[in-house]
């Protein structure tokens, strides 16, 4: 397991347990009558899909490291769109708490998408100093 994939998985697991945790217990304490049951698979269905995207961006990198962009852009289309399938069928399947239910799921889908950008931004980054730095050795 590389260094990045190991970093990310930890972040994402303390960004899951503080949304799914502290952010329930504060969901639940401020507007209890608004608060659903299924809140804590919201946090999960993100972790579940960081897991699937720090795979698939690792094995990109190992094999196509060219394409690392369109793997990354790829994998953003497929979380919004899988998002938006999974609030659709919540929506019709469960009518009374779809309002509740669509704006907590948005709300995590910003968190984990300012997080996602931040942890990936820092990546390339931090690459291409490293990539500086090799090059300056060199010469």
């Amino acid at each position: 397991m590389t260094r990045t994939k190991r970093n990310y998985l930890f972040q994402t697991t303390l960004l899951t347990l503080l949304v799914g945790g502290m952010g329930g217990w504060i969901y639940y304490s401020i507007s209890p009558h608004h608060y659903f049951g299924g809140y804590p698979l919201i946090p999960l269905f993100f972790y579940v899909f960081g897991i699937f995207m720090i795979n698939m961006i690792e094995a990109c990198r190992k094999r196509m490291p060219k394409h690392m962009l369109q793997i990354y852009l790829l994998m953003r289309v497929m979380r919004m769109l899988v998002a938006m399938i999974v609030m659709l069928i919540y929506c019709i399947i469960v009518r009374e708490e779809s309002r509740g239910f669509l704006l907590t799921f948005i709300a995590n889908y910003l968190i984990y998408l300012i997080y996602d950008s931040w942890f990936f931004f820092t990546f390339e980054a931090n690459q291409k100093m490293k990539k500086k730095k090799e090059n300056e050795t060199i010469a």
